[in-house]
């Protein structure tokens, strides 16, 4: 008993520190990739330093979401392939202990890397897109306060250019209103008030440009057509897809929902619609790919014995396939999951159904000795490209 706990201490010990190196790295990464956008928030539109970091901060369990399957893969297919590049795991099975007596570690690491994905499934995801949007709110709601200049044209939201004889940032009050809304690409409107003020809704996460005594001219893009209208009362509603659109994007509004809200809106949504189907991909994706990160860690022990000497960027290499070939099927039965052609009940397990029989595939042939049809074919031709 105590040599089997030193062999599963001395895997442990191979396997953690390549997964949180793994996971740093490719947060990094997917990081560095969005800093463009979140730079020009800081250059161009004037944003609070603050209020940028606490976005990355609310970006990173999406980021950890989405690359915890690939590193639990990558962080076992290393461990091993450096076990079995040394020799040890000949040395191991000379021993009498087989591929299968290795595998209590790797399930119990494998199983952990699962709770982890579901608590931030389940918890810290809607927990930061929610806050993501909070955080765009607040933007909005100081670019109001802070764009508005009196007897100044500026422009405080994308598309929306004011004029204002008299602006209180207290109450928020304008008088002698002048708007000129662009957001639509095919008219231009143009107000003209006597007063104004900005409401805010938190909840719904709008600004609304409350306008009293006035005329609205439209006008098509194209001069085809204009028209005038007079009103008392006229409110114009700003989104947060009109301040910052690009990063407002990235959002679908079922992930900021928790499992009780996900549970609560597919019962009130008839069966077979659009949102029924994206309510529940997201409740399901929740648990189907926490499950994919424990079939990954297991599929990464043959994975890294096979590979053997072939070096470690090989293994990393090999780990990256087998994470965008799962990754695309996800994706794809995602994208038919949500047209219904296939319920989203049996669709979103298919992933995790082919994770399994590769489970069971590579550590049958593994164990037996046999190789990787896919991978000896896959070297062979890395030799010859390399040779020519």
């Amino acid at each position: 008993m105590s040599m089997k706990l030193t062999l599963y201490k001395y895997i442990v010990n191979e396997i953690w520190p390549t997964f949180f190196a793994s996971l740093s790295v490719s947060v990094f990464i997917i990081v560095a990739t969005r800093m463009l956008s979140i730079m020009e928030l800081i250059v161009n539109r004037g944003v609070h330093a603050g209020h940028v970091g606490r976005m990355l901060v609310y970006l990173i369990p999406d980021i950890v979401m989405f690359a915890l399957p690939a590193v639990s893969l990558m962080a076992i297919v290393v461990a091993f392939l450096r076990l079995s590049a040394d020799s040890e795991i000949i040395s191991l099975k000379s021993c009498g202990i087989s591929l299968y007596q290795m595998l209590p570690p790797v399930m119990v690491l494998s199983f952990l890397a699962l709770l982890i994905t579901l608590l931030v499934g389940i918890i810290a995801v809607p927990w930061g897109n929610r806050s993501f949007k909070d955080v765009l709110f607040q933007i909005a709601e100081s670019k109001a306060d802070l764009g508005i200049k009196e007897r100044i044209f500026c422009e405080p939201f994308n598309g929306v250019v004011f004029y204002v004889t008299s602006y209180s940032a207290r109450d928020r009050d304008m008088k002698d209103v002048f708007v000129v809304d662009r957001r639509d690409t095919k008219i231009t409107n143009t107000i003209i008030a006597e007063e104004g003020k900005i409401l805010s809704y938190p909840q719904q996460r709008i600004i609304t440009l409350h306008f009293l005594r006035g005329t609205i001219s439209t006008v098509d893009n194209n001069l085809a057509s204009a028209r005038s209208i007079k009103f008392d009362v006229y409110d114009m509603n700003i989104g947060l897809k009109d301040i910052i659109s690009a990063l407002e994007s990235r959002k679908k509004a079922p992930k900021e929902l928790s499992v009780n809200e996900l549970i609560k809106q597919i019962d009130t949504s008839p069966k077979g619609e659009l949102k029924h189907n994206e309510m529940m991909i997201e409740l399901l994706e929740k648990f189907t790919i926490p499950l994919a990160v424990f079939l990954m860690g297991i599929i990464g022990v043959p994975l890294g014995v096979q590979i053997r000497a072939r070096g470690r960027s090989a293994g990393i290499g090999i780990s990256l396939v087998v994470f965008l070939i799962y990754y695309m099927c996800l994706v794809g039965m995602r994208s038919i999951c949500e047209t219904g052609n296939v319920s989203p009940t049996f669709g979103m397990w298919i992933p995790d159904i082919f994770l399994f029989i590769c489970c069971i595939y590579l550590l049958k042939r593994v164990a037996n000795e046999r190789s990787i049809n896919f991978l000896s074919v896959f070297f062979s031709k890395m030799r010859r490209q390399s040779s020519g």
